[in-house]
C-alpha cells in the first residue's frame, strides 16, 4: 500500500505546481529549426485549453514535412514541472513529433540515436534544452521528477524527455 502511494506521488506534481502558478500552466518555446516562438498558457483550473494545445501541436509538428498530430498533453505537464523545478524560462525544441517517414530517414542517414519505434512518432517525446540552464542539470531534474524516459546527449547538448516508462540512458553527467 505504501509503495502504491509513493508511486503515485510523481503524478501529483503537475497538480501541486498549479498552486504555485495561480492555477495557470504556462510554457515558452523557441523551435531551433524554424525559429518559431510560442508563449502560451495551455491549462488552467478548468483543464487543458484546446486552442492553446493546438498551437503547441503545430509548433511541435514534424518540421521536415509540416505533418502535425496531437501531442500527449502529459508531456506538456512534465515540461511545466521542469520549468518550475529548474526556474527556467524558454525551452528550445530540437525535435518533437516525427512522422514514421522522417524517423526512417533519420535512422538511415543519421546513424545511431534514432530508435526504430521512437516515441517521437507517437507524439510522446521531445528533445530540448532550457535556455540559461545546463543540460546536465536539466537531465538530473527530469530524472528526479520520475515521470517517464530521460535521455542525455551531451555531445549534442540536449535532453530527451518522454511519457513512456520510467528509464534513463546516456552518460551520467560529471
Amino acid at each position: 500500500m505504501l509503495l502504491k502511494g509513493l508511486a503515485a506521488l510523481p503524478l501529483a506534481l503537475p497538480f501541486t505546481s498549479a498552486a504555485a502558478t495561480g492555477g495557470r500552466y504556462r510554457l515558452k518555446f523557441r523551435h531551433t529549426h524554424t525559429d518559431e516562438r510560442l508563449d502560451v498558457v495551455y491549462r488552467d483550473g478548468s483543464g487543458y485549453l484546446a486552442p492553446e494545445i493546438e498551437r503547441m501541436n503545430w509548433l511541435m509538428r514534424d518540421f521536415r514535412s509540416d505533418q502535425t498530430t496531437r501531442m500527449d498533453p502529459r508531456l506538456f505537464d512534465i515540461l511545466h514541472a521542469l520549468s518550475l523545478t529548474c526556474g527556467g524560462d524558454v525551452f528550445e525544441i530540437i525535435s518533437a513529433y516525427r512522422s514514421p517517414a522522417t524517423n526512417a530517414k533519420l535512422r538511415k542517414t543519421g546513424g545511431g540515436g534514432v530508435a526504430r519505434h521512437s516515441l517521437h512518432m507517437e507524439a510522446r517525446a521531445i528533445d530540448l534544452r532550457l535556455v540559461g540552464f545546463d543540460t546536465a542539470r536539466l537531465r538530473e531534474a527530469a530524472v528526479a521528477l520520475g515521470f517517464g524516459g530521460v535521455g542525455y546527449y551531451p555531445e549534442s547538448d540536449f535532453v530527451h524527455v518522454d511519457t513512456g516508462n520510467v528509464r534513463t540512458w546516456g552518460p551520467e553527467p560529471t
